[in-house]
């Protein structure tokens, strides 16, 4: 189960995070793959390493997702490529603001992550499910997966650090994804998303690692302790794979717990 040779894999964010965990634990299954992000020189640098070290083909791409031309030329080159996609995972996000409160909150923070956090999963989703039926129709794959990454900030609130407008992005993610997997669960093309919880990589570690947030992981999540690098992967893979192809609409938190208390 879960090989993923000959399929093609596309990962928005890819060029660190979880994006680029997820996008290697893929590679380890065989997948090719679709790294898009702004910054091309870190998606080259990755491809060059995974293609020698699991032998698949990587296909860098410099995508902005708040751009519709540069989503499009994205899908071209994938296009051109491989001719098909069988997984897109909408990880790419950010936000403006984090830390101030909703009354103090500025529209322009408001109107930037509203942009990158749902409106681009909007846009890349619309444009690679087109590019999927294309495929599908002309027999080059047999079935098509959208996982966007959410986070345990859209199914619940917090009381560690104001964050309204990502709070509501990631909300509206989360039932984004239940609209879309309801009107594409004829088309053989499936639509899930993962929320993580807390998790470790290069840009939160240091702030993961610091007093306060060891306290409140102790008091906060059942394992008492944040996500592990590649923790979130298995989640990426079974919802990816040719085997889950009656899962659909599904929300699943990874995230040691801490949205079951």
């Amino acid at each position: 189960m879960f090989d993923y040779s000959g399929k093609v894999v596309a990962i928005t964010g890819a060029s660190s995070g979880l994006g680029k965990q997820m996008a290697e634990g893929y590679a380890k299954q065989g997948a090719n793959l679709v790294l898009m992000a702004r910054r091309v020189e870190r998606l080259q640098a990755s491809a060059e390493e995974w293609k020698e070290k699991y032998g698949v083909d990587v296909l860098p791409v410099a995508c902005d997702v708040t751009s519709s031309e540069s989503i499009a030329n994205a899908v071209n080159a994938v296009r051109e490529h491989f001719g098909h996609c069988e997984v897109i995972v909408n990880d790419a996000g950010g936000e403006k603001g984090t830390g101030t409160p909703l009354v103090d909150y500025k529209r322009e923070d408001w109107d930037f992550t509203i942009n990158l956090d749902l409106t681009s999963v909007f846009a890349v989703t619309q444009a690679f499910v087109n590019f999927m039926k294309e495929a599908i129709a002309e027999g080059k794959q047999s079935y098509g997966r959208v996982i966007n990454i959410a986070s345990i900030y859209g199914l619940v609130g917090n009381t560690a650090i104001p964050t309204i407008a990502y709070h509501t992005t990631k909300g509206a993610v989360v039932n984004f994804t239940r609209g879309a997997a309801a009107e594409l669960a004829t088309s053989n093309i499936t639509v899930n998303a993962i929320c993580p919880g807390y998790f470790y990589t290069e840009l939160t570690t240091e702030t993961l690692d610091s007093d306060y947030f060891q306290a409140f992981a102790q008091q906060s999540v059942p394992m008492k302790r944040y996500g592990k690098q590649g923790e979130l992967n298995p989640a990426a893979i079974f919802l990816g794979a040719e085997e889950s192809s009656y899962v659909t609409g599904q929300i699943v938190a990874v995230d040691g717990g801490y949205t079951c208390i």
